[in-house]
């Protein structure tokens, strides 16, 4: 759980994945091409990974990956995240990470 907390409160967009998660690859290519560079924590290749997963979920996570957190705060998984999206509403919470362009 405390490795979890630290990336995300270091981290203004974080991504908790495994890198053969075709719904992880999804959501972290949606953040880039709204130019955000997020954290993307692989967990498969983490030795902490199973411990970060068990946390995710008892953090209220129901799929342990993907897992969206701006600005520190739980978003949720590929449906939080797309929901969000069409509505409208993500963009705005992702104001403050968009890349600038030169």
């Amino acid at each position: 759980m405390d490795k979890v907390l630290r990336l995300v409160s270091e981290n203004g967009v974080v991504i908790f994945s495994k890198s053969t998660c075709c719904l992880c690859y999804a959501v972290t290519i949606l953040f880039q091409d709204l130019g955000v560079h997020p954290l993307v924590h692989e967990m498969d290749q983490d030795p902490e990974g199973r411990e970060m997963e068990k946390a995710l979920v008892k953090m209220g996570c129901n799929a342990p990956v993907p897992t969206v957190f701006i600005s520190g705060n739980l978003v949720g998984s590929t449906n939080e995240v797309m929901s969000l999206h069409l509505g409208g509403s993500l963009i705005p919470m992702l104001k403050p990470y968009l890349a600038q362009s030169t």
